[in-house]
C-alpha cells in the first residue's frame, strides 16, 4: 500500500467503493471508480493506505486493479447490500479512516467522513431520460448524501449548479474533474487491431456512450440519415442500457443500415485504436455532468461535434463544436462542415489537444488526498 502524510504526521487509511465496477453495465462511472483508484495510490503522499471494497461477489476480478489493494468483500451479495444501504444500514469497510462512494450508493457513515461523488442531475433536470425507478432512487440516494455525507464531489460546475437548485446541501459541492486513461494509448499493434475490428479506411464517425435514451444516439441517426449528412460510416462504441434504442433497427428504417456498426463495449487498446483513427466524435446526449468520451477523444487529437448540454461546453472549453441538443439537422450540418474542411479539422485537433491537457487522473487524486486530509 502507499501512504499519504496528513498535517499530523499520521498515517490516513482511504476505503475506496468499487461496486460499479462488477454491474451488468458498468458505464462512465465504473471507468470513474477505477481511474480514481488507481491514481490515488499512484498520488499518495508517503504514509497511509488505500483500500477497495465491494459487494460479496464469487469473482470479483473486473475491480481487480493492478497496483491496488483489494478489493475486500463486504459479507453481503449485492442485491441485499443496496438494500441494506438504501436504509441506511449493513456493512461498511473497515479499518478507514475516510470512505470515499464515487457513485451514490454508499454504506452508513459509522462515525468516520465519508465522500460520496454524484456525477450529474439528471434525475431532477431529465428525469424522461430514466426508468421511474432510475429517478426514485437516484434521488433519494443523492438527497441522503446531501444530509449525511461530509462532501459531495462533483465533476463539473455545471452540476455544482444544479445540484444547488434541487437539493438541499449542508455545504457547496467540491468541483473535481476526471481524466484521461492512461490505457487510451495507441498500441504498438495498432495495425493489427484494426483490422481485426474491420475499421473503415477512410474517415468515420464514432459515439462513445452507454446505447440509452439519454446519449442521443437516435438524434444523431437521424442526423446521418439527412441529405446534408456526410456519407461516411459510424461506429457504435458501448454496452447496451436501459430503454428502447434499437440502434441497428432505427438504422434500417432510416435507410443507413449499412453505414452503421455497432462495437460493444472494447477495451481500452481497442478503443484507442478506434478512437485515434476516427475523423470526428459524435456526442448528442441530451444531459451529462462531464462527458468523458469528450475529453478522451480531444486527448487523442479528434474532432468533437456535442450537443451544447452545459457540462459538455463545460469540458469543451471552446475546442469542440457545439450544436442545439436534439437538433438532429445542425448535428448533420456540423459534421458536414467539419469532416469537408481539413482546416477546421487541424484547428479542433490543436484546440482539442490544449484543452485536454487541462485534465487528468493524477490532478483529480491529488484534489482528492487534499480533501480526504481537510475532513480528519
Amino acid at each position: 500500500m502507499r501512504g499519504v502524510t496528513t498535517g499530523s504526521g499520521s498515517a490516513l487509511r482511504v476505503a475506496v467503493l468499487l461496486e460499479q465496477c462488477l454491474a451488468p453495465v458498468p458505464g462512465g462511472t465504473g471507468r470513474y471508480a477505477a481511474e480514481v483508484a488507481r491514481a490515488l495510490v499512484q498520488e499518495a503522499p508517503p504514509t497511509g493506505e488505500v483500500g477497495t471494497w465491494s459487494a460479496w461477489h464469487a469473482d470479483v476480478s473486473a475491480a481487480a486493479l493492478r497496483g491496488v489493494p483489494g478489493p475486500r468483500r463486504l459479507p453481503l451479495p449485492r442485491r441485499p447490500m443496496v438494500a441494506a444501504w438504501e436504509r441506511g444500514v449493513g456493512p461498511a469497510p473497515r479499518r478507514a479512516d475516510v470512505v470515499h462512494a464515487p457513485t451514490p450508493l454508499f454504506p452508513p457513515r459509522r462515525g468516520r467522513p465519508l465522500v460520496v461523488t454524484v456525477h450529474d442531475a439528471v434525475p431532477w433536470t431529465h428525469p424522461e431520460t430514466l426508468t421511474p425507478r432510475g429517478v426514485r432512487w437516484h434521488r433519494a440516494m443523492i438527497e441522503r448524501a446531501a444530509r449525511t455525507a461530509d462532501a459531495v464531489v462533483v465533476p463539473t460546475r455545471t452540476v455544482a449548479g444544479e445540484l444547488a437548485r434541487y437539493v438541499p446541501l449542508r455545504r457547496p459541492p467540491v468541483v473535481v474533474g476526471e481524466g484521461v486513461s492512461a490505457g487510451l494509448v495507441p498500441p504498438a499493434d495498432a495495425e493489427r487491431r484494426a483490422a481485426a475490428l474491420g475499421l473503415p479506411d477512410g474517415d468515420y464517425v464514432v459515439t462513445l456512450a452507454t446505447v440509452e435514451p439519454r446519449k442521443g444516439l437516435d438524434v444523431l441517426l437521424q442526423a446521418l440519415a439527412a441529405e446534408s449528412a456526410p456519407d461516411v460510416p459510424l461506429l457504435v462504441v458501448g454496452q447496451a442500457g436501459w430503454g428502447s434504442v434499437d440502434v441497428g433497427a432505427v438504422a434500417e428504417e432510416l435507410g443507413i443500415a449499412s453505414r452503421v456498426r455497432l462495437l460493444g463495449r472494447l477495451p481500452d487498446e481497442d478503443l484507442a485504436v478506434v478512437l485515434g483513427r476516427a475523423a470526428v466524435l459524435a456526442a448528442p446526449s441530451r444531459a451529462e455532468g462531464f462527458g468523458l468520451p469528450v475529453l478522451e477523444a480531444m486527448a487523442a487529437g479528434v474532432p468533437v461535434v456535442s450537443s451544447d448540454a452545459p457540462a459538455l461546453v463545460e469540458v469543451g472549453g471552446g475546442a469542440t463544436v457545439t450544436v442545439p441538443v436534439g437538433d438532429s439537422a445542425a448535428l448533420a450540418d456540423a459534421l458536414s462542415e467539419v469532416l469537408g474542411s481539413p482546416t477546421l479539422r487541424a484547428e479542433a485537433s490543436a484546440a482539442g489537444r490544449r484543452r485536454a491537457a487541462d485534465f487528468s487522473w493524477a490532478d483529480t487524486a491529488r484534489r482528492l488526498w487534499e480533501l480526504y486530509s481537510s475532513l480528519r
